[in-house]
């Protein structure tokens, strides 16, 4: 039971780091077009 002592802070702050990560991208505007890139995969590329 003295593991939890480590654990439990350990987990909260890698929670934190997940979702710190998260807000960023989502600031970033990481999922502005979610469409866009799925179109451009599919579509014919002529040089």
């Amino acid at each position: 039971m003295e593991v939890l002592i480590y654990l439990v802070p350990l987990v909260v702050g890698l929670g934190g780091l997940g979702l710190a990560g998260f807000l960023w991208s989502l600031k970033n505007g990481q999922y502005d077009d979610l469409d866009g890139a799925a179109w451009r995969a599919l579509g014919d590329d002529e040089s």
